[in-house]
């Protein structure tokens, strides 16, 4: 394995987290009057931005905006009636975040588990920024912590701060966990703490969607909104022809002869599978898949990425 260039590459801190505040204009996540995402339109709410709801009809009253007069009423009436409008409340937006040992690898900009605290704070900053209560769960090997949405800069300093702890804790002689199913654990507690309507965004690695996990997400969008954002490296979906690659993981070592053509194939398929599955899930549930890679700079994907979902003008 190669290591990515930088310091900050493998792990990070707080003070970066942070920092990722200033780079939010860079990205449409969420719409505001003036920029629309491209998200919009791609499930059931929409990740519409902070606006108006319809509440009511009333008769019309001077003063009243003549553009929302209701003519269907008023011709059933034969009175003019106006409709009225409230504003949207702030939504929960929960995300919930991996950083287990699986995620300490990468062989491009950076490791996995650095790209999955980077895009938890840019999505943080921006939902403050868009006046959404923010909270989150951090989930590693052995254990998970959480923060309750809050519309409150410190509720967000408080996920980042657990972050950037749980990054630091990652290591190549950090003792492994136990083989859970992480991400499923995580998903059950999601459902046990949102309120419907929230909207959670998914962070993990993309080999941790299996069975469980996959039920946990269908239950889980039945009442809440999802952006699935699955972090992979080159080195998931392909293995170059370079000869004996040793891997060692917690004292384990495990040796692969790449220039095995049968090998290297069969690896390609098996990501190739994992990818299909995503793209599967995403369209069953009518939800947004982004899927990030240690490939190319975070912000930098994320634009491409918004940009193929914009619709295209007709010629």
């Amino acid at each position: 394995m190669s290591s990515p260039a930088g310091a900050n590459a493998i792990h990070l801190d707080l003070a970066e987290l942070i920092e990722m505040r200033h780079r939010v204009h860079e990205v449409p996540l969420f719409s505001t009057p003036a920029r629309r995402s491209p998200l919009i339109g791609l499930h059931h709410s929409k990740l519409r931005g902070r606006g108006v709801d319809f509440d009511q009809v009333r008769v019309y009253q001077a003063g009243d905006d003549v553009r929302n007069i209701d003519w269907r009423v008023t011709a059933r009436t034969q009175e003019p009636h106006t409709k009225l409008f409230h504003e949207e409340r702030e939504r929960p937006i929960f995300i919930l975040a991996e950083q287990s040992q699986r995620l300490f690898f990468g062989s491009g900009q950076c490791f996995k588990s650095v790209l999955a605290a980077r895009a938890a704070a840019l999505v943080g900053w921006a939902a403050l920024a868009h006046n959404d209560r923010i909270g989150g769960l951090v989930f590693a090997d052995t254990e998970h912590h959480e923060v309750k949405p809050r519309r409150s800069k410190q509720s967000l300093l408080q996920l980042l701060n657990l972050l950037a702890r749980a990054n630091q804790a990652l290591g190549p002689d950090a003792p492994p966990g136990a083989a859970r199913d992480t991400l499923g654990l995580a998903l059950r507690r999601a459902r046990e703490v949102l309120r419907p309507g929230s909207l959670v965004i998914v962070l993990c690695d993309e080999r941790a969607l299996n069975d469980n996990a996959e039920q946990q997400l269908a239950l889980l969008a039945r009442h809440t909104d999802l952006l699935l954002l699955p972090l992979s490296d080159p080195l998931d979906h392909a293995l170059p022809a370079a000869g004996l690659l040793r891997f060692t993981q917690g004292g384990a070592l495990l040796e692969l002869d790449t220039h095995n053509g049968d090998l290297r194939q069969a690896y390609r398929a098996q990501a190739q599978a994992r990818e299909a599955r995503w793209q599967r899930l995403a369209q069953k549930l009518g939800v947004p898949l982004l899927p990030l890679s240690t490939q190319v700079e975070l912000i930098e994907q994320l634009q491409e990425l918004l940009s193929a979902l914009r619709p295209r003008k007709a010629p």
